[in-house]
């Protein structure tokens, strides 16, 4: 599904229908999935009271955003807006009591990328983004790979610009838009490498965005 890194996606996860899973996890919306070996997947999962979350496949790191309810890691509660990314073969044990909505992504990691990252973003200072109305709060960067929340005030515009190695966006808040749509809250959003926009905000919005993580090749969007 969506196998096409090089591809433009846009989805409205808010309208999508949840998906039975074998396990007890509640529910799935699947935004893209690659076999390249190991099956690479981004998805929203809706996990019930009780469920624990196991591990992805052999190879593969995972990255979580806690949408709504709690998500448990021994002691630790990660309530919604926390940032959680696990390297490949990283020990974790992640449940929930009462259940949370979280997503979800399952891909290969640079050799490199070898840090466990927590962040309660509820505690996590923003910072001046690089025009007025934009704030940044980093949450992850290795390489070319950069992960990070942006919170857009009302009328804020911003430059055109390009993506090398893609763009990724989970609309949190409000809607986000560009010369291309508007997206409200729950669109993803996947823009191959160089990838081009100028995007906006008129209402305001919270954006999460990867940069950096899509195949690099010489194929030029449409």
């Amino acid at each position: 599904m969506n196998a096409d890194l090089n591809a433009r996606v846009m989805l409205d996860t808010e309208a999508m229908a949840w998906l039975a899973t074998d396990d007890t996890r509640g529910g799935c919306k699947l935004l893209e999935r690659v076999d390249t070996g190991d099956a690479q997947a981004t998805s929203v999962v809706r996990c019930a009271p009780g469920c624990v979350l196991e591990p992805p496949g052999q190879g593969l790191g995972e990255e979580i955003l806690v949408l709504e309810g709690t998500l448990a890691e021994g002691r630790a509660g990660y309530s919604a807006g926390a940032y959680l990314r696990y390297p490949p073969g990283a020990p974790r044990t992640l449940g929930t009591d009462q259940g949370c909505v979280l997503f979800i992504k399952r891909y290969p990691f640079e050799p490199e990328d070898v840090a466990v990252v927590r962040i309660d973003t509820a505690k996590t200072p923003w910072f001046p983004g690089l025009v007025s109305g934009l704030s940044v709060m980093p949450l992850h960067q290795c390489q070319h790979e950069h992960a990070a929340l942006v919170r857009w005030q009302p009328e804020t515009y911003f430059q055109q610009h390009a993506h090398f190695g893609g763009e990724e966006i989970l609309v949190l808040s409000g809607v986000f838009e560009d010369e291309y749509g508007r997206y409200p809250t729950g669109t993803w959003i996947r823009s191959p490498h160089m990838s081009r926009h100028q995007p906006f905000s008129r209402t305001g919005c919270t954006i999460f965005v990867k940069t950096g993580h899509l195949p690099v090749t010489d194929r030029q969007p449409a």
